[in-house]
């Protein structure tokens, strides 16, 4: 007899349904017993050489992809090539471990590292242990973790997914994907998105799942439907089929009176271009994978061959850069300024820039070139300012080489707080409400247990939006939205009530953003922005929204 449905209730990082049968990620197994190796250096060599195998797996890996995954998969790599590893393995085979129990001995001191230090190093947890139990498994002779070999259409369910696994899963094996942890930005969430498989994390109860058990899973609610009754299949089927008729809707971001709101595309490089979808143009490019995957400082015509690249395809479209936004998790191998106490309030962004004057100042003269080679409406903006003074010092930078469009990310509290005197200086802004999230609630955005003071709904986060909204507002200049909570539905909604003028956002949520807003009048939105700031919490806040929505918006989500 079939058993009775039950919902386990998620968080959807990527649309989309699926119904299929449970295909389970077994974790490895135990560490066997081993004795006191009687020959260190011996047993140090095998170490070794399993990490530097590992490492080679996860390179030959990332040369079969491209963008964000490459670069996730090359980090992992490095992880197992890093020399304070190898020093880690002396210190737990000094101690009387054997090979295999020294080895992830030497990994776990490391995680705790990372845990300890939290924000952004944190968030590689999950790599970092996946990178252990490959070098383990070739330690021991061991068949290599991972998703096991699919004989059928199924949905993954694993405790989490490593980049390595994630960029390389065939969406026409994988269905969909299930984990037990993760959080909203998430590598696996970026990945699936990317890629269009569906996906749900933090699904609490999925460790339990039998391999075989059929489930239906609904990525953009996160709901997770075990032994599903024909019922619900088919009204996960009549949702798909509304979505797929949406996705073919096309023309400006416009809400149901007319209002125009720019839907634009958040962008790595070349190969997250949208495909078949149509943007107005890119309100975020993330400029790193050119810094990132360099030994030293790229140069100035390097730069500007990676930017044209891209500016080619938005002729006559505006594009706004991010400069570079590294330090914390992504340290560059040319400008380390050394070990930080809490490396996500420290010198990223912005900050890296001003102590290394010459990495901001051939990015911009880079940026510059490019603008001036292509047709597209190049825009700039600066990541992790925090004073209107700092926002001042880098529009006129930015200025002063013949970039006319100047702005800030506003992700610092601060920032939002004297969002007037900030629009005396910069030609517009654009919210990264991730980061303004965490900073505002305290809570490191990639610990998974902390989601629901992350989520994007938080009403002390929308305060903070509204005023940076009202600062905007009172000098008539832009303000967009570049973080998650763009590609909302509900939230885009919110967002356009209080006076957002842009949403950016991964490619594949723009359809479902566009039909919202020509579901609703801008008065309508107003009144959904009120209704969320006026509530108590994220969950009434999001419901309140929700009983303003319209029904053919509501049967989407």
């Amino acid at each position: 007899m079939t058993p009775s449905e039950r919902v386990l209730q998620g968080i959807g990082v990527s649309a989309g349904g699926a119904v299929g049968p449970v295909a389970l990620v077994v974790p490895p197994e135990p560490l066997p017993d081993e004795p006191r190796p009687e020959d260190p250096a011996a047993a140090k060599a095998s170490i070794v050489a399993a990490l530097d195998a590992a490492a080679r797996g996860l390179e030959e890996r990332a040369a079969r992809l491209e963008g964000d995954a490459a670069e996730m998969v090359l980090m992992a790599a490095g992880m197992a090539r890093d020399p304070g590893l190898v020093e880690g393995v002396d210190e737990q085979l000094a101690k009387g471990f054997g090979p295999a129990r020294a080895l992830h001995q030497a990994f776990e001191v490391f995680i705790d590292q990372l845990l300890a230090l939290g924000g952004y190093f944190a968030e590689r947890v999950s790599d970092v242990r996946d990178v252990s139990a490959r070098a383990e498994a070739i330690l021991l002779g061991r068949p290599l973790p991972g998703v096991p070999e699919l004989t059928e259409p199924s949905i993954v369910v694993a405790r989490d997914l490593a980049p390595a696994e994630t960029a390389l899963l065939d969406p026409a094996l994988v269905l969909g994907i299930v984990t037990a942890d993760g959080g909203r930005t998430s590598h696996t969430a970026i990945l699936a998105a990317q890629r269009g498989i569906p996906a749900a994390v933090r699904v609490d109860g999925a460790l339990d799942l039998a391999a075989g058990t059929l489930l239906a899973l609904d990525g953009e609610s996160g709901r997770v439907t075990v032994w599903p009754t024909s019922d619900t299949v088919e009204a996960l089927q009549r949702r798909a089929a509304l979505r797929a008729h949406v996705a073919t809707l096309s023309g400006p971001g416009r809400t149901a009176c007319g209002h125009p709101v720019a839907l634009l595309a958040n962008i790595g490089d070349v190969s997250d271009l949208p495909v078949g979808v149509e943007v107005e143009g890119v309100g975020l490019f993330r400029t790193e994978v050119v810094f990132l995957s360099a030994q030293h400082a790229p140069s100035v015509d390097e730069q500007v061959a990676l930017y044209e690249e891209v500016f080619a395809h938005f002729e006559g479209r505006p594009v706004t850069v991010r400069t570079l936004d590294a330090g914390a998790d992504k340290p560059l191998a040319f400008a380390n300024l050394g070990e930080e106490p809490n490396p996500a309030l420290g010198r990223r962004g912005y900050r890296l820039g001003v102590r290394i004057p010459a990495l901001l100042a051939d990015q911009l003269e880079a940026l510059s070139i490019a603008s001036r080679n292509c047709g597209a409406l190049v825009k700039v903006m600066a990541p992790m300012v925090a004073t209107p003074a700092e926002a001042r010092d880098f529009v006129d930078a930015a200025h002063a080489v013949g970039l006319q469009q100047a702005g800030v990310m506003i992700e610092v509290p601060a920032l939002a707080l004297r969002a007037h005197d900030l629009f005396a200086h910069a030609d517009f802004a654009s919210l990264g409400t991730n980061d303004l999230a965490q900073y505002t609630m305290a809570a490191d955005r990639m610990l998974g247990d902390l989601s629901d003071l992350l989520d994007p709904f938080q009403p002390a986060v929308l305060d903070l939006v509204a005023h940076a909204c009202e600062g905007a507002a009172s000098r008539g200049t832009p303000i967009g939205v570049c973080g998650e909570s763009a590609g909302d539905p509900l939230m885009a909604l919110v967002l356009t009530g209080l006076g957002v003028t842009s949403l950016s956002m991964a490619p594949s949520r723009v359809a479902m953003v566009r039909h919202a807003l020509r579901e609703h009048s801008l008065d309508t939105c107003r009144a959904m922005a009120d209704a969320a700031r006026a509530a108590q919490d994220a969950t009434s806040a999001r419901g309140a929204v929700a009983a303003l929505a319209s029904p053919a918006l509501l049967e989407l989500l």
